[in-house]
């Protein structure tokens, strides 16, 4: 793992500084994991160090230490700009495209200070001085985790920092279901001997929900089921109706599109959600399917290999029409041959 002109962001960080961490629209566990580990390393020499965010995060994350303290730009655009434009640093960490943070993005381009990329998605934008991106990585968290060793301070990494880089892997990778490797295993075993409770995590992270959550995914799986095992696809469509009748909110559906792959026949999956002027695509798959290219190629996103995101401003039913449209196109690639 390498980062050019490491030793150059060390003398920089060697003072201390007023430093911005600002993650994606719609933060995830890793996003929200990856940039709370960095606060409280920062934190620890000194460092008057701030997250922000462009939406709210899910509420399962709240547990996390310093949640309490991110700001959110949809809720105090003033404070978080503020934030911005007396930073002497901002890392950007697990986006690699400053329209993926909206406006904030806007406020960061217009900055002449350096700026730090982490992260493991496809297809960086050339926008920061300085960039630690691995495609092969399972997580921002885990490129965390790289990048204090790059550091050599490793040996400062204490539980709050590890239990936050732990969520961040234990979501990312599903609780270990996809982009493992050997050197992941590794890297969460230092974390356990760190003191990290996985166990404990993997419950307040997947084991919390509410009625109301376990009522939506059943609605989900059955009046919101559409299924073509004919192109080994499923989807399940929610509309700007199911949004009122179950009240959802950020965070009510992560991780239902992955039932969608828990059926054998079933090898492309898509969370289809109509929103109030845009309709939003979550989409999965396994093995070799690549949906970061439907994403990137039809649904103005992206993302990785097996889960990947888009944006459509059409209507719901031309949305569906035009990704079920895709699927003759790509059958074999989704359905194996019958010998």
């Amino acid at each position: 793992m390498e980062m050019e002109n490491i030793e150059a962001l060390k003398t920089f960080l060697s003072t201390q500084r007023k430093v911005a961490i600002v993650s994606h629209r719609n933060p995830d566990g890793d996003a929200i994991g990856s940039s709370l580990a960095l606060f409280h390393y920062l934190s620890r020499y000194g460092h008057d160090a701030t997250v922000a965010v462009p939406s709210d995060f899910p509420r399962i994350l709240n547990f996390l230490p310093g949640s309490e303290y991110i700001l959110v730009h949809d809720r105090d655009a003033n404070k978080t700009d503020e934030m911005v434009n007396e930073a002497d640093i901002v890392f950007c960490l697990d986006f690699n495209a400053l329209h993926r943070i909206d406006k904030l993005g806007e406020t960061i381009a217009a900055r002449d200070i350096p700026k730090v990329m982490i992260d493991h998605h496809l297809f960086p934008e050339d926008f920061a001085d300085y960039g630690l991106v691995d495609t092969t990585a399972s997580s921002t968290c885990e490129l965390i985790y790289d990048f204090i060793g790059l550091l050599d301070d490793l040996k400062t990494l204490d539980h709050v920092i590890a239990e936050c880089i732990f969520s961040g892997i234990l979501t990312d990778t599903g609780s270990f279901k996809y982009g493992t490797s050997s050197k992941l295993f590794k890297i969460v075993s230092e974390l356990k001997d760190k003191g990290v409770n996985d166990v404990e995590l993997q419950n307040n992270l997947f084991n919390s929900q509410s009625i109301k959550q376990i009522r939506l995914l059943g609605y989900c799986l059955t009046t919101g089921l559409e299924l073509y095992p004919e192109y080994g696809t499923g989807f399940i469509v929610l509309t700007k109706e199911d949004y009122k009748k179950f009240h959802i909110k950020r965070g009510d559906t992560e991780g239902i599109v992955n039932y969608l792959l828990s059926m054998r026949a079933i090898k492309f999956g898509a969370l289809i959600s109509e929103r109030d002027g845009f309709v939003k695509l979550s989409l999965r798959s396994k093995g070799d399917f690549n949906v970061q290219e439907i994403a990137s190629n039809h649904f103005n996103g992206g993302g990785h290999k097996n889960a990947a995101g888009g944006i459509s401003k059409d209507s719901l039913r031309n949305t569906m029409d035009k990704l079920k449209g895709l699927l003759p196109t790509l059958k074999e690639q989704l359905v194996e041959p019958k010998h």
